[in-house]
Parts: structure tokens; C-alpha cells; sequence
């Protein structure tokens, strides 16, 4: 509070050209603005203002520091009369991270409507798997599936994400229907890599990773969605991806009984004290929509 009485002051006596009318202005003595002076002066470590009996001037430095004062005053006042008049708006330019596949889908359409409801917002949204450093590349929040690893970064879960393995009828009147988690050794299974494992639950709650091959792999989990739609083997994807498939029969979904715990979908961004209005309101805004089954059920 001191510190903005001082600014006020300043600002004062630059725009009216002597101590005596600031005070008059603001209902206080001259000793109490020439005291506010000199703190701010000796506070920043520079002089502002040259004063003399006769006249005030302001020092180089006074000229620069005065249009940032007058802003800065100028935007408190605007956010005041915006709150006390219930005209709060998100504004400004919004920075989002997304992986591909899901940020394609459910995203980039809700990015699309929450511009449509905050006119004063713009939008660059990064669709990547790769994981984004929010801070250094200027990100405001990302949306992540998976364990979060980085504990500096604040989380706030949207969804549950729960993954399947899926085939097509096809290809199960084919081959046949997996009884337990041993039986993959004996289908095709789409996976992104040899690396890669699928999980599932043990009779004992733990969590088993069975590493899976096939004749086709792919890093695009969407190209092994469509191999799955095609009857070209089994593929272990995500709800929110084959969901619509499972309820039109194009694809069936095997090995329910083993299948592991579900993880979660998350906002992350970095820890800051005072967060924008418009990340809020884009993180509420996913977390309204993600966090309502009626949104899964109806794509």
C-alpha cells in the first residue's frame, strides 16, 4: 500500500508541478507527499524529480518511470471499475500445449468455443507428443495423459483416461478371442514400437507390462487405430480414441477383466502465484467439459 501511495504521489506532482497541489489533491500536507518522494527515490536508487523552492522538474529517468506509473495506475483503476461493474473478461493472447492425437479430437474443438464465449482472447495451440518445457517455451498450460513427473508444474486433472485392447469383429471370428494377457503371444498386435509394453491388471491388483509384435508398427497411434478398424490385428488404445467405434460394433474390446488401472488427463502449468484470468478460465473450461460423461457419451 505504501509503496502504490508513492506512485500516486508521484504521479501527482509531475502532472500538477509542485508538492503543495498534490497534497491539496489528495487531502494531505506537503511534509507527507515530499516524505513519499524520497522514499520512492531512495527505494529505486534513482532521482526523479528535481525540486527547488521555485519549480519541479522531472530528471531523465523521472520522464521514463512517469509513463510507466501512468499505465500502470491507469490499468489498477480500469480492473477496478471492470470488477465493481461485474465486467471481469478473460483477455489476451492464450499459449497451449496438447498431444496430437488428442488434441486433434477434443482440444482443438473446445479451444475453438472458448474463443466463441471470450471474444478478448486469441489462441496459439501446439499439438506435439513430444513433452513441451512450458517455461522456457513460453507455454501458459498443457493438457498431459500419463503419470506427471515434473513436480514443479501445478496439475489439475480434467478426466480419467482408461485404455482397451480392440479388434475388429473381423478379425476376431479370424483368429479368435484373447482369454488372458499370455494369449497376445499368439495374435497380431499393432503396437508403436518394440520398446513399448501394454498393461494390465495381475489377479492381485498389481500392474504387468507384456511386451507385444506383430508384422505392423507404427509411431502414429492413429494409423494403428485404423489398421485395428481395418482387421489388420489388435491394438491397445486409449477410450476417448475408440469409444464411438465400441458403441457402432466396428470394434470390440477384449481382455476387460485384466485391463489396468485407469491414469489421468491432466492440465499442467507452471507454478505461478498469480495465475491469468484466461488460463483459469480455459482450464475451467476444459475441466467442465471433460468432467461431464455426457460429453464422452455423445462423441
Amino acid at each position: 500500500m505504501d509503496q502504490l501511495k508513492q506512485l500516486e504521489s508521484f504521479v501527482s506532482v509531475a502532472q500538477r508541478g509542485s508538492l503543495s497541489a498534490a497534497a491539496r489533491a489528495a487531502g494531505i500536507t506537503p511534509a507527507v507527499v515530499g516524505r513519499r518522494l524520497d522514499a520512492l527515490e531512495q527505494r529505486l536508487g534513482v532521482k526523479l524529480l528535481v525540486r527547488t523552492t521555485r519549480s519541479i522538474s522531472l530528471t531523465f529517468e523521472g520522464s521514463a518511470f512517469l509513463e510507466d506509473c501512468q499505465r500502470v495506475l491507469n490499468d489498477l483503476s480500469n480492473a477496478e471499475a471492470a470488477v465493481s461493474l461485474g465486467g471481469v473478461k478473460p483477455s489476451g493472447h492464450l499459449r497451449i500445449s496438447a498431444p496430437a492425437g488428442f488434441g486433434r479430437r477434443h482440444v482443438a474443438p473446445l479451444v475453438r468455443d472458448f474463443l466463441a464465449a471470450n471474444p478478448e482472447v486469441s489462441c496459439s495451440l501446439d499439438l506435439s507428443d513430444r513433452l513441451v518445457d512450458l517455461a522456457n517455451e513460453g507455454l501458459d498450460c498443457a493438457v498431459r495423459i500419463g503419470e506427471l513427473a515434473d513436480s514443479s508444474l501445478v496439475s489439475v486433472r480434467l478426466a480419467e483416461n482408461r485404455r482397451v485392447v480392440v479388434a475388429s469383429p473381423d478379425y476376431l471370428a479370424r483368429h479368435g478371442v484373447p482369454e488372458t494377457p499370455d494369449d497376445l503371444e499368439q495374435h497380431v498386435c499393432l503396437s508403436l514400437g518394440p520398446q513399448r509394453g501394454w498393461q494390465f491388471s495381475a489377479a492381485d491388483g498389481s500392474q504387468i507390462i507384456v511386451k507385444v509384435g506383430g508384422r505392423l508398427e507404427c509411431n502414429d497411434g492413429a494409423v494403428l487405430h485404423e489398421w485395428a478398424l481395418a482387421g489388420q490385428g489388435l491394438a491397445w488404445r486409449s477410450r476417448w480414441e475408440v469409444d464411438a467405434d465400441l458403441r457402432a460394433g466396428r470394434l470390440v474390446s477384449v481382455l476387460d477383466a485384466h485391463a489396468a488401472a485407469p491414469n489421468g488427463i491432466y492440465a499442467v502449468f507452471p507454478h505461478r502465484r498469480n495465475l491469468a484470468l484466461r488460463v483459469r478460465a480455459f482450464i475451467d473450461h476444459l475441466k467442465g467439459c471433460f468432467g461431464d460423461p455426457a460429453y464422452w457419451a455423445r462423441l
